[in-house]
């Protein structure tokens, strides 16, 4: 028993690790390209509805749709809305494998190609050029491979041995609603034990060609499948950002709400699916067995083909509902565009104001990220050092990712003809977006040489602290003023202020570095200890450039 719970605990492990692979090799891989054919699969949700179909037929696996919305989602290549519209796609595609159940009792899986696409992978990996594809690819094969040990360490309820175990669930039959309720339970909890809503389907099948249960019964079984399979992507979504985690409980919500509602119209709805078995030419489901495939598979079709067109048009409330569920955190460590969306773009200056908005954010985001590096310098906790620069390198790949899609946005709009004012507008915005960029950067090769200076056991005099500290704090200033200005009307903002605090930041560099040279020549510390001071000091320096580049760019004075 141990030994099977550590089987499945490890398959599990697989599932996710390659979850994290695939979605981080996806940020290597993902060009201008993929990102704008994604956006334009997912540019309303009617199309993103149809991607989430299209792509579940071919690879036959709802679940695996889903996952892949998530790990798009995760890499910040989608946006919620289109993460919902393919996962209600993804459910509509699904019911095509009940049909290949009910017709012809063909199944395939994705699963038997795992280890070839492996095979095929590690070339890739050991080669330099392309070892981003081949960490997605397995990446991708991990998934199926470890979703396919999870199933098979479950038990086949469609053999002989466990018919004892069907015949008593077909006994909780037959007490009304009560039955019916209990069914969608039973449905819910052995999907999501197995993990696979078509192997699910299959049993219920059985059940029904055998006369175990009825008609009303299957319908109850298939709407819990519908709840029990959301597992999947749930799971997924353990490894991943919040809005990947938003995604997945989307697909909760999504099948929940629609479970909610054929419930209430359970009989009308199992009453109008009998009338069109009927009216195909079938038997009567309530009376011949052999009708019920056919029957359950219309039921299927029709609770998320009509759930979808209902839910459609709810799914900014949705995104509402699921920021309720999961909220951000107070400083959202994570890749997301708050105002800029994909789809029809505005024309003219009006489509200035989202990037402006988004800039402002960017500027939050970096002030933010240097307020790590006083933590940083500070501390001599090795663990508190290793967590505070992994924090600065997450905000560095975001800041990298910002500037790349503000720039794309602003470059798309300057396309649409804009008048004078609002081109200069966009080029100074795009001067912003490159500055704010590199005070990422300034902020993570700080982050380096603090690390470094510890990890060589280098120790900073008392005096060296002071000046590290009023650098920083000097420097911290001129951040602040910074983004105070991004908040103001740009034709407004005065740069003296500015000025003043980068003069201050000019003038305190050239005391230290003259004290600098002084106390090499006296023999003070050692230049070893001198090299990490006066990088620091430049760093700094060089940061308080990009910062005042950022208040000219505003005022349109042109650098110095």
């Amino acid at each position: 028993m141990i030994l099977t719970i550590l089987n499945f605990l490890g398959a599990l492990g697989l599932f996710l690790y390659g979850m994290t692979i695939m979605s981080d090799n996806l940020q290597k891989l993902a060009g201008d390209g993929l990102r704008s054919l994604l956006n334009k699969m997912t540019s309303n949700p009617f199309k993103g509805i149809l991607t989430g179909i299209g792509i579940t037929m071919i690879i036959q696996a709802s679940a695996a749709t889903i996952v892949f919305a998530v790990s798009f989602v995760n890499a910040g290549l989608l946006s919620l809305a289109g993460a919902i519209s393919i996962i209600m796609g993804a459910n509509i595609g699904t019911t095509f494998t009940a049909w290949l159940i009910s017709l012809i009792g063909i199944n395939f899986s994705i699963k038997d190609f795992c280890l070839p696409l492996i095979a095929i992978a590690i070339p890739l990996i050991m080669s330099k050029k392309y070892k981003a594809q081949g960490s997605f690819i397995i990446g991708f094969s991990l998934i199926f491979y470890g979703l396919a040990m999870m199933q098979s360490m479950l038990p086949d309820f469609t053999k002989p041995e466990y018919a004892g175990l069907m015949e008593t669930i077909a006994s909780l039959s037959g007490h009304g609603y009560g039955s019916i309720l209990l069914f969608v339970l039973i449905g819910s909890v052995v999907t999501f034990c197995i993990q696979s809503s078509s192997a699910m389907m299959a049993v219920t099948l059985v059940m029904c060609a055998k006369g175990l249960i009825s008609f009303e019964m299957a319908c109850a079984l298939c709407l819990g499948e519908n709840i029990g399979t959301t597992i999947t992507a749930n799971i997924a979504a353990m490894v991943a950002n919040r809005t990947a985690k938003r995604a997945a409980r989307a697909h909760l919500l999504f099948n929940l709400t629609g479970v909610v509602w054929i419930l209430i119209l359970f009989y009308p709805v199992v009453w109008l699916i009998r009338r069109l078995t009927m009216m195909i030419g079938l038997e009567d489901p309530y009376v011949h067995n052999m009708s019920i495939p056919i029957a359950l598979s219309l039921f299927h079709s029709f609770f998320n083909i009509v759930n979808s067109l209902l839910l459609v048009g709810f799914i900014p409330t949705m995104i509402k509902i699921l920021y309720k569920i999961v909220p951000n955190a107070e400083d959202d460590e994570e890749f997301r565009l708050k105002y800029i969306r994909q789809g029809i773009m505005p024309t003219g200056e009006i489509a200035l104001e989202p990037a402006k908005k988004e800039i402002e954010v960017f500027s939050k985001r970096v002030v933010r990220m240097f307020g790590f590096i006083p933590d940083l310098f500070s501390t001599t906790d090795a663990k508190q050092i290793a967590k505070t620069a992994e924090r600065v390198q997450k905000y560095e790949e975001i800041t990298d990712r910002m500037e790349v899609e503000i720039a794309h946005y602003l470059t798309n709009v300057s396309e649409n003809g804009l008048s004078k004012r609002g081109t200069k507008e966009v080029e100074a915005m795009l001067r912003i977006v490159d500055n704010l960029e590199s005070i990422g950067d300034s902020c993570y090769q700080l982050s380096l040489s603090i690390e470094n200076k510890n990890k060589q056991k280098i120790e900073f005099s008392e005096h060296i602290t002071e000046n590290i500290k009023k650098m920083l704090d000097i420097v911290s200033k001129s951040l602040s003023q910074m983004d105070t200005n991004l908040k103001e009307n740009y034709s407004l903002v005065k740069i003296d202020e500015a000025d003043s605090i980068e003069q201050s930041i000019n003038t305190l560099r050239d005391e230290l570095r003259f004290e600098h040279t002084e106390a090499i020549k006296n023999n003070e510390y050692s230049y070893q200890t001198g090299i990490f001071y006066i990088n620091m000091v430049s760093q700094l320096e060089k940061l308080g450039d990009y910062v005042i580049n950022v208040t000219e760019a505003i005022t349109g004075k042109k650098n110095s």
